[in-house]
């Protein structure tokens, strides 16, 4: 299993597993959120991986480019917007 982080304040700490339930039910949900407000929230979700004082290598800040660049392209996807769960990216 991926680990996934997000930050707190200054740190950068580990997600609990209950944490990465909590967000992939939000992610693919979706019934009170638009598509685009569900990937713009991903999008900002991860801003913090691409700063460049993050903790991350320069290998796990490539694969967030990559998940974010396919958050981007989500719009052009061919089920755009009733999109299914298998249609989302997966967060590295």
């Amino acid at each position: 299993m991926t680990t996934l982080y997000k930050q707190v304040g200054s740190n950068v700490v580990e997600m609990t597993a209950e944490e990465v339930t909590r967000n992939v039910t939000a992610q693919t949900e979706g019934n009170t959120l638009s598509n685009r407000s569900v990937r713009n929230q991903l999008l900002s979700d991860s801003d913090w991986t691409q700063v460049t004082d993050s903790a991350l290598t320069d290998e796990a800040k490539a694969l967030w480019v990559t998940y974010r660049t396919a958050l981007r392209n989500l719009p052009a996807h061919e089920n755009w917007p009733n999109l299914e769960a298998d249609d989302w990216p997966t967060q590295p």
